[in-house]
């Protein structure tokens, strides 16, 4: 299937998202679609599959114009899209997500359970996913999710899919399982745009690339006449000299001792220590419980034994507000189920921690409270109009930020950062990292949880492995590689 998008505009309110972007993709080509966050990548490919009409432009397929009124309409036409923020029903079983609107039917209107299992376990065992298809997806990790997502839509036989982050919550093996159904989807003629900010990959994977920014298409070029440095200056229109900033690491005192900590059938005598100014990094394949250890630490899941200190006193958290009394920040691996209350704006989103800073008297003083969120808006420079923009409206980079503000407004002495900058542009990764940098000169204790591992070794001062629940290593940032962090990740010594 071939493609063209030209002269694309696409405003909301007084919002000019789309400036007259144009994009081709043509049959059996990886083509990537890079931006910074804003920039209007995910607008332009929902206008393509009829979720948002266009302003102004013209559509092109197969050498036909066409507009899709709906979602479901592109995907008869056989156009997938794989979002970034998962549309996974959650009370609902594996099997059913993976056929919902398609069901297949017996005579008489009754489910052909048989023939739809076996489609299912086909797909799964095709990106080597191990998963019972009875199991509630609620109760999968965001990187099960995700690959139930690239199931369903490997499923619609699509001629084009659009992969939005498709790679956000996968660990190292499972991106290299994707990548291997990509070429083979390549290789059958199928036409992939994909979206993401992991450099590695678009060069790994892509055959073209077209950069955005403010809404217009700065470039587009083949993936082997372009380089890392020459796309970072076309998406963010500057020079980012390093990747990841110079760390000064000066650890002092003891913050957080864990003590064979347990939760049965997640994690088991799981013990290290933070020291305030060091970077924690925390690494592992996906299920082996890196998040469920965090999780406990904030009171969030009960611990079954096992002891954590904070400043070398015992303390009991039983639920996050104990932990939030004690200084301790969580920002979640899922910032949109988790992290934000998305129809609350900006403003209340970044106090709902805080409440206690500018209450007096059982009442809230809104002009505190406006200082408050100002100056973490432009400390953090989230891209908003108004401190007022409900918290949805914000491109993924945009909520991550407001996601760490409020957390920074509680003066942590522990910060626990769980994957912090998933669906995050370039540049604004860095401005985090830059972030973590100054919290840690300033005396905070960081554990950050990725699973990208040039993060892990680029933001890490120490590395912990973790292997099946338990701690399967250490290693300093000096001594640290990837073939070390996944050797311990696998079980290896």
């Amino acid at each position: 299937m071939n493609i063209e998008m030209k002269g694309i505009h696409k405003s909301f309110g007084t919002n000019q998202v789309l400036k007259g972007v144009d994009f081709e993709l043509k049959e059996g080509e990886v083509h990537a679609l890079m931006g910074e966050n804003g920039a209007g990548k995910s607008t332009l490919m929902n206008i393509l599959v009829g979720l948002h009409k266009l302003d102004e432009g013209t559509i092109i397929v197969d050498g036909k114009e066409t507009y899709f009124d709906n979602p479901g309409e592109a995907e008869n036409r056989g156009l997938a899209f794989i979002h970034q923020e998962l549309n996974i029903w959650p009370e609902m079983t594996v099997l059913e997500n993976l056929f919902i609107g398609r069901e297949l039917n017996l005579p008489y209107g009754l489910l052909d359970t048989r023939k739809m299992k076996a489609l299912a376990r086909e797909q799964l065992q095709r990106l080597s996913v191990d998963l019972p298809l009875s199991k509630d997806a609620g109760t999968c990790s965001v990187g099960q999710q995700q690959m139930i997502e690239i199931a369903k839509a490997l499923m619609t036989n699509a001629k084009v899919i659009v992969m939005d982050e498709p790679t956000a919550a996968l660990t190292e093996r499972e991106i290299v399982k994707l990548f291997e159904v990509i070429k083979s989807l390549k290789a059958e003629g199928v036409s992939i745009v994909y979206i993401s900010h992991r450099m590695e990959e678009i060069f790994a994977i892509c055959d073209r690339i077209t950069v955005m920014r403010d809404g217009i298409t700065v470039d587009t070029t083949e993936i082997p006449a372009t380089n890392f440095d020459e796309v970072l200056r076309k998406m963010v229109g500057r020079e980012l000299t390093e990747r990841y900033p110079k760390r000064n690491p000066k650890p002092s005192e003891l913050i957080l001792e864990v003590n064979k900590i347990s939760r049965r059938g997640l994690f088991e005598n799981v013990s290290f220590q933070v020291r305030a100014g060091e970077i924690v990094g925390f690494s592992g394949l996906m299920g082996a419980g890196r998040t469920e250890i965090m999780r406990a630490i904030f009171g969030l899941d009960k611990l079954d034994s096992g002891e954590i200190k904070l400043r070398g006193k015992k303390i009991q958290i039983r639920r996050p507000e104990d932990a939030v009394r004690h200084g301790i920040g969580f920002i979640t691996e899922d910032r949109k189920d988790e992290g934000l209350v998305l129809d609350f704006s900006i403003r209340e989103n970044m106090a709902l921690p805080n409440l206690f800073s500018f209450t007096s008297k059982g009442f809230i003083s809104s002009r505190k409270e406006r200082e408050f969120v100002d100056s973490l808006v432009k400390r953090l420079q989230v891209k908003t109009q108004s401190a007022e923009t409900p918290a949805r409206s914000l491109s993924g980079g945009n909520q991550q930020k407001v996601v760490i503000a409020k957390w920074i407004g509680i003066g942590p002495s522990l910060l626990i950062l769980d994957e912090p900058t998933r669906g995050v542009d370039v540049g604004a990764k860095r401005e985090i990292y830059q972030l973590m940098n100054e919290l840690t000169d300033r005396g905070v204790a960081i554990i950050m949880v990725s699973s990208e591992l040039p993060e892990v070794l680029g933001m890490s001062d120490r590395i912990i492995v973790v292997h099946e629940g338990k701690i399967g290593g250490e290693l300093s940032s000096h001594e640290a590689t990837q073939e070390q962090i996944m050797t311990l990740a696998t079980g290896g010594q």
